[in-house]
């Protein structure tokens, strides 16, 4: 079975960096934090597809996986993965749901507070509330597609698996297009979300294993 480690892959990305990126304002700054958190705390459910792609420097190609999104507020998260096979995880309170083709466990987060701060950025990602975060230093800079904000790890545990935390941001609505982590090693996945529904009826059975 695909240990805890697959949890970390999950958030770790790529995204591209556009020759026309320039560095945000401190007005501009305010405006899109203001909009990020207006849209966060609107924010009661999330569905969305997604394609992720994660790159080992020792492969030719990157590993493509995809499948679907469910977030319901407030910390439930299932990341479902269809192809090229069937697993799922859910993140749910102090619980860490894994089906592997039918093989299912339950993990207890409740007793690391690492996997506690894992959770709490998947569902900071998801939604795109990450600015007040003291474990982060950020920065922020726009493109004439999205604008992008960097995440670089001050906690020193947390480092060692997470260097750098990327997302990009719809820049009409806020939403969030990409997320992406990337380790010490400087090995990283990029989640790339498509076809978002917001705010629509979500059951609770969605999130059991």
């Amino acid at each position: 079975m695909r240990n805890y480690i697959f949890i970390i892959i999950l958030l770790i990305g790529s995204m591209s960096v556009s020759a026309q990126e320039t560095e945000m304002s401190l007005s501009e700054i305010n405006s899109f934090r203001a909009q990020i958190t207006e849209v966060s705390d609107n924010t009661k459910s999330i569905t969305a597809d997604f394609i992720q792609y994660k790159h080992l420097d020792f492969l030719t190609n990157d590993i493509e996986t995809s499948g679907n999104m469910a977030f319901k507020a407030p910390n439930w998260v299932k990341w479902e993965y269809t192809e090229p096979y069937s697993y799922s995880v859910i993140f749910k309170e102090d619980q860490l749901l894994i089906n592997d083709d039918g093989t299912k466990s339950n993990i207890k987060m409740g007793s690391s507070k690492l996997f506690k701060k894992l959770n709490e950025l998947i569902i900071n990602s998801v939604t795109g509330d990450m600015f007040d975060d003291e474990t982060f230093d950020v920065s922020y800079s726009s493109t004439p597609d999205f604008n992008k904000v960097i995440f670089v790890s001050t906690d020193k545990k947390l480092a060692k698996m997470i260097a750098v935390f990327e997302l990009h941001f719809n820049k009409n609505d806020g939403a969030v297009l990409e997320v992406k982590m990337i380790e010490p090693s400087q090995d990283y996945t990029r989640i790339v979300f498509s076809n978002r529904v917001v705010n629509s009826k979500i059951s609770d059975a969605v999130f059991t294993n």
